[in-house]
């Protein structure tokens, strides 16, 4: 297994593709201890979920966007007017 950091594979990261393709494992470390792996995919290519598939074609027709990271939910969060569906079961139970 060879690692390598972030700076170092930055320059070389086809030869590192090429070693990975091969049966290597490379591993790259990030800053602040972050790392990923190269590693040759076991079976053919990678086949995407009718669900991604849908998704993406939202974002390619605009009617979606997407930055690259993880969904957040709806921004901001909704206020809530009156008591909490919490309290009120608690005050019903009294």
């Amino acid at each position: 297994m060879a690692k390598i950091d972030f700076k170092d594979a930055q320059g070389r990261l086809d030869q590192l593709i090429e070693e990975a393709a091969a049966g290597e494992h490379v591993v790259i470390r990030g800053p602040r201890g972050s790392a990923v792996q190269l590693v040759p995919l076991l079976e053919g290519p990678i086949e995407v979920s009718e669900t991604a598939k849908r998704a993406w074609r939202l974002v390619e027709s605009g009617i979606a966007s997407w930055r690259g990271g993880k969904p957040r939910g709806s921004q901001p969060r909704p206020r809530i007017k009156g008591k909490s569906l919490s309290a009120m079961v608690l005050e019903d139970r009294r």
